[in-house]
């Protein structure tokens, strides 16, 4: 089935991402415009661009991905919902957040629990929420013990990696988190897809969703360098 996404279908499964520090307004401006042209889920920004992509992508139907805890997950959970609530009035419709990696391999479910369980709350109504494992650090035993507590405390999808190291999305890891949450929750591949034969099988191993800032070569069928 996946392999017959062409189009506007294919385009649908992305996350626009750019999330470079040294990226500049017109930068965003370009990444709006192309997520505007190839009718992109989001744009995925840091938070203090989310004002300036509202504006760019006001009334085009492209969302406005953010991030929040990035790219570390170690800020403590009062930041975080705060980050969030106020990229959401900045008009931010889906918050990616990062799980505190430490904890989780410390051991300290319920504190991991308990921060995915407030951001979900600040989001719950207002935007969507996907917490992303950095999959690169973690055991396949503890992805899928996070995939499982992000599951229960509220979230809508897991998400793979940050894009910052530590490696990216890989089929066995979106087969791994998917078999993990089951078929109602999101799936995002992030973090090194680069190529459209990649989010192909990406897709089918069962990813709703895909980080990318090659989005426009890949949706062309070709590849780029990237995110």
């Amino acid at each position: 089935m996946s392999n017959e996404l062409t189009g506007a279908a294919l385009a649908a499964y992305f996350d626009h991402t750019l999330l470079k520090p040294e990226a500049t307004f017109s930068d965003i401006v370009k990444l709006c415009t192309e997520a505007k042209q190839n009718k992109f889920a989001t744009v995925c920004i840091n938070p203090y661009w989310v004002s300036e992509a509202a504006e760019q992508l006001q009334g085009t139907g492209v969302g406005i991905t953010t991030v929040i805890g990035f790219p570390l997950g170690a800020s403590s959970t009062f930041s975080k919902v705060a980050e969030a609530r106020d990229a959401i009035a900045a008009g931010a419709t889906e918050i990616d957040m990062v799980l505190n990696v430490g904890a989780l391999k410390s051991g300290r479910f319920e504190a991991v629990s308990q921060d995915v369980r407030a951001v979900a709350e600040a989001c719950k109504g207002r935007a969507v929420m996907k917490v992303i494992l950095e999959v690169g650090l973690l055991t396949d035993e503890e992805k899928v013990k996070a995939s499982a507590i992000c599951k229960h405390a509220g979230a809508d999808f897991v998400k793979t990696s940050t894009g910052f190291g530590h490696g990216g999305a890989t089929v066995a890891d979106i087969a791994l988190m998917r078999e993990a949450v089951g078929p109602e929750m999101g799936v995002k591949a992030s973090g090194g897809v680069r190529d459209l034969e990649t989010v192909l099988k990406l897709i089918e191993a069962g990813a709703t969703r895909i980080g990318a800032s090659a989005s426009v070569a890949i949706v062309s069928g070709g590849s780029g360098e990237g995110y």
